[in-house]
């Protein structure tokens, strides 16, 4: 894209289209974060159990992975401009209809064209800023994208938790319509159209490879507690449904092997840089983190400890906040320093953070207590974000821009597809533990004739899905006629104490994942080159890129 052409005679201002398209990555970052927040009152609206909330996650998360890399290989063909508008309005309309849905499966299929429209649009920004900016202004430009990113991730717990409060869960999706209208407009006004220098071809069949790999994978890992990890119906089986996702990426990789010289949807080339590659591990353990970590998390505070929305997300809010000022330090004075001296000590506070939390979550604990952990590790992510990009780009020739942003993005949410699905899964997985445990343990304290039938609603739980939400229990407990009224009372608190107590005990063991995840990458990125590629090198990177884009 470097080589494209700005059509029109419409003066250009820079920033102004920066602002723009700040504004559509804005859009998404934020709808993401909010809908975390509001997870337990949407559950309540359409009546979703653990599994289908998994889903209205992954839908967006695994629509928006699989189409980033083809999405990019269709503005280049018919300009990013275009395609980032047409991405507009998808998103916009999937908003709309998501805030309509009276069913989990309605929500699903909206939060599904979500990802599609968020896929559409995300992966134009870069080639129309590089195309507007030289070099040497470029990193306050990044710097203004991190900034925008930490801005949603902030506001989006709070305003999420305000909207669900004041004016229901729909609302998290309606607000989208106002904005996603008023970017449209200002990208038709503001944003030039940039025509590629040469045509492009679509890999339609790496697409299809990737789409079934990657569906067959998290089903599996969603559906999988459901049914015991055995058979679903007849032959089809979990094992099975996972074994031919597993089979369909072996297939991928060595379809896009052969295609390298032929416009592959994956270009190999931009591997050959050692700290690009080490750094797609790195965003893939962080997009796991975030969710791993998240996930459990937005259930405990209002699940468990009872929060409303709003105070949910200002609790949650803590995290993004110290991560929006530590960010200010990592790209101003600490701009100076060996970008890898400041991304491993974030990695490693990351993790620190997320194991105070892991150490201190109770059934009956202070939301505050778990404050030191979330500004640990927002101090930390202040310092992994700028970093991590600052590293996987620094070396790579303008050549291979466009193809790096796609698959940064791609595996930073392929990681947040799997955390999702193997997070929820070892969840469910102890959670049909712990909640025995708990029902068999508080049982006792009931008349006789009520403990057996405590005991099974908890102990059946997990076949059927756990519900989730304020004053939730996780069982299907029911109390025949005439109960009086304190045995009633007592089962209904005795009920509530199992499930918190259980799902503590749940949490706990489930964030070991996503906390080893993370350490992992911190190792990773201590092996990060500290010098630039050669020339020499940089000039045989730039020429297999060249190679692997010369169409058939």
């Amino acid at each position: 894209m470097a080589a494209g052409a700005l059509t029109g005679r419409r003066a250009t201002h820079p920033w102004a289209v920066l602002l723009v398209l700040s504004l559509g990555l804005f859009m998404t970052l934020l709808d993401l974060t909010i809908v975390n927040v509001a997870i337990p009152s949407i559950v309540d609206g359409v009546h979703a159990t653990l599994d289908q909330v998994l889903w209205m996650l992954n839908a967006y998360s695994l629509t928006y992975a699989v189409l980033l890399i083809t999405c990019g290989r269709i503005g280049d063909i018919i300009g990013p401009r275009t395609m980032f508008m047409l991405g507009l309005v998808l998103f916009t309309a999937a908003s709309l209809f998501s805030g309509l849905s009276t069913t989990p499966e309605m929500l699903i299929a909206g939060r599904a064209l979500q990802g599609v429209g968020a896929a559409m649009l995300a992966p134009q920004s870069l080639p129309i800023l590089l195309t507007l900016f030289p070099v040497e202004k470029r990193a306050p430009v990044f710097a203004v994208y991190g900034i925008i990113a930490g801005v949603a991730v902030v506001v989006g717990p709070t305003l999420g938790g305000w909207l669900v409060t004041s004016f229901g869960w729909q609302w998290i999706f309606y607000i989208n319509l106002p904005v996603g209208a008023a970017v449209l407009f200002a990208t038709f006004r503001l944003v030039p159209d940039i025509r590629p220098g040469r045509s492009h071809r679509l890999d339609f069949v790496g697409v299809a490879l990737i789409s079934v790999a990657l569906f067959c994978l998290v089903f599996g890992l969603i559906e999988g507690q459901r049914y015991n990890w055995g058979t679903i119906n007849g032959v089809l089986s979990i094992p099975l449904i996972l074994g031919v996702g597993a089979a369909f990426l072996v297939i991928f990789v060595v379809n896009q092997a052969r295609r390298q010289q032929h416009e592959p949807l994956l270009t190999f080339a931009v591997f050959r840089d050692r700290n690009f590659t080490l750094m797609t591990f790195v965003l893939c353990a962080m997009g796991f983190a975030i969710v791993g970590i998240y996930l459990p998390l937005t259930i405990y505070l209002q699940s468990v400890l009872g929060l409303s929305a709003v105070a949910a997300g200002l609790v949650i809010a803590v995290q993004p906040g110290a991560m929006f000022f530590a960010s200010g330090v990592a790209n101003g004075a600490g701009a100076k320093a060996d970008p890898k001296y400041l991304l491993v000590p974030g990695i490693f506070l990351l993790a620190a953070g997320s194991a105070w939390i892991a150490w201190v979550v109770t059934a009956s604990g202070s939301r505050w207590a778990l404050a030191p952990g979330l500004v640990l590790g927002g101090v930390g992510m202040g310092f992994i974000w700028g970093p991590v990009y600052n590293i996987a780009t620094r070396d790579l020739t303008p050549a291979l821009a466009g193809v790096a942003s796609g698959v940064l993005n791609t595996i930073q949410e392929l990681g947040a597809v799997i955390a999702s699905a193997s997070v929820g899964a070892l969840l469910q997985n102890r959670l049909a533990i712990t909640l025995h445990d708990q029902a068999v343990a508080a049982a006792s304290q009931l008349p006789p004739q009520f403990q057996q039938r405590f005991i099974s609603a908890f102990s059946n739980a997990a076949s059927g899905g756990f519900e989730i939400g304020a004053g939730q229990t996780g069982g299907n407990f029911s109390l025949p006629p005439g109960t009086p009224p304190d045995v009633a009372a007592r089962v209904t608190a005795l009920a509530h104490s199992v499930f918190a107590n259980g799902f503590v005990d749940a949490m706990r063991p489930t964030l070991i994942l996503p906390i080893a995840v993370i350490v992992a990458a911190g190792f990773i990125a201590m092996a990060v080159r500290p010098r630039r590629l050669s020339p020499a090198v940089a000039t045989t990177a730039e020429a297999d890129v060249a190679l692997a884009s010369e169409p058939a």
